[in-house]
């Protein structure tokens, strides 16, 4: 079970949206996961349309008349997704407790009695660095960070970085720290100064996957549905299903490698192998095992190759920009978004992407140095709705 925090002081950097549609997506992948709302404004316990009287203000206040336990107040959401709702009296607890002893280890003690019942699980922090947020980072594994592209939300990262540090010194346990930009619009060029200096600044730190400025995201918060069920086919969906197969394969690759088993064997010298067990590494098994098991035939890979060329044709999209820094292109066939595999390479101020396409006919940008503009090599080009020309690009079957 992986415990993470979803927490940054500075309010409206899309928390809450992270946490409701990351557990969400999580789930889908079979993944088993709780969501529990810390916030007193009980904005995720309201985007999901859960209507409770009862929240962890019931597991851990002794002055409330009602005693609950968490397995008590637990609420279904979907398959593989439950939620720990919240409400204004949570709030209360900061003061309730200021002078307990021990008040830091609180959370760690509900959450103690669900241990192994969930693969995930998500804490929805307050936008503040009370007691509340510090005793869900004394929970958890991880801090997941979401970071919009402005200075004010940057600034939040230090702060809670802080207290993370904090954590560590006086109360002996560290924290992983994971930045995710989030509410990025591709449309301005601010956005990009802002990426840049984000990656500079939280290196080693940032996810890959970069959730996008979205209507649907808001639109599904109303609705009181997670993103995926709204409209599973919107870039929202997108962004936060790329989030959470990253995540995954991140937390599958680091158990594999400090994975330490047994595996049975017939035969063998060693004391271990006559007692029928071996030490063996995940990685190590697979390495040892047949080759035709993890790769498929040649006839295989011939017809795999033939299907693809039916169906995806390479399109070279070029720009001579000798004066340029960085280069990316974007467009209909990737739903305008900035991603890590759409920066072109330069050779001698010549810039180059090689990309596989559908038949079809695809509207197109390239972004220099942060300045969207149309391929001046190309004169299909149409006019769209923000006043800007779009290049336009037919690929034939």
């Amino acid at each position: 079970m992986k415990i993470i925090s979803i927490a940054n002081q500075k309010g409206g950097c899309g928390k809450t949206t992270t946490a409701i549609n990351l557990a969400s997506t999580l789930g889908v992948n079979n993944q088993k996961t709780l969501l529990i709302d810390l916030d007193p404004q009980a904005h995720a316990t309201l985007g999901l349309n859960v209507d409770d009287q009862n929240s962890l203000y019931n597991c851990i206040s002794k002055l409330t008349p009602h005693k609950l336990k968490i397995k008590d107040i637990i609420r279904k959401v979907s398959k593989n997704f439950d939620i720990v709702p919240s409400n204004v009296l949570v709030g209360t607890l900061e003061q309730e407790l200021a002078d307990e002893i021990g008040r830091e280890l609180k959370l760690v003690e509900i959450i103690n009695e669900i241990k192994g019942s969930y693969d995930y699980i998500l804490i929805d922090c307050p936008p503040s660095l009370g007691f509340l947020t510090v005793n869900a980072i004394r929970a958890s594994d991880e801090i997941i960070i979401p970071v919009e592209t402005s200075r004010f939300s940057m600034q939040g990262v230090d702060h809670l970085m802080d207290i993370a540090n904090l954590i560590r010194e006086r109360l002996n346990h560290p924290v992983k720290a994971k930045v995710l930009i989030t509410m990025f619009d591709s449309r301005l060029r601010h956005s990009f100064t802002m990426l840049g200096k984000m990656k500079e600044k939280f290196t080693g730190m940032l996810f890959n996957t970069i959730v996008h400025t979205n209507v649907k995201l808001k639109e599904a918060a109303v609705m009181g549905e997670a993103v995926i069920k709204y409209d599973k086919y919107c870039r929202g969906t997108k962004d936060y299903m790329s989030l959470a197969r990253e995540m995954l394969t991140i937390d599958r690759h680091l158990n594999l490698t400090d994975a330490k088993d047994t595996v049975a064997v017939a035969e063998g010298n060693s004391p271990l192998e006559k007692q029928g067990t071996v030490p063996f590494n995940a990685f190590n098994a697979a390495a040892a095992a047949p080759k035709q098991a993890y790769e498929p035939s040649e006839r295989m890979q011939e017809l795999i190759q033939k299907e693809t060329e039916e169906f995806l044709g390479t399109t070279a999209f070029v720009l001579k920009a000798p004066q340029a820094k960085s280069v990316y292109v974007t467009g209909s066939f990737n739903d305008w978004s900035l991603e890590e595999n759409c920066r072109m390479t330069n050779n001698d101020g010549v810039w180059t992407l090689k990309v596989d396409l559908k038949p079809g006919v695809y509207k197109y940008q390239f972004i220099v140095d942060g300045k969207w503009q149309e391929d001046p090599a190309n004169t299909n080009i149409e006019r769209n709705s923000f006043g800007d020309i779009n290049s336009l690009i037919e690929v034939k079957a």
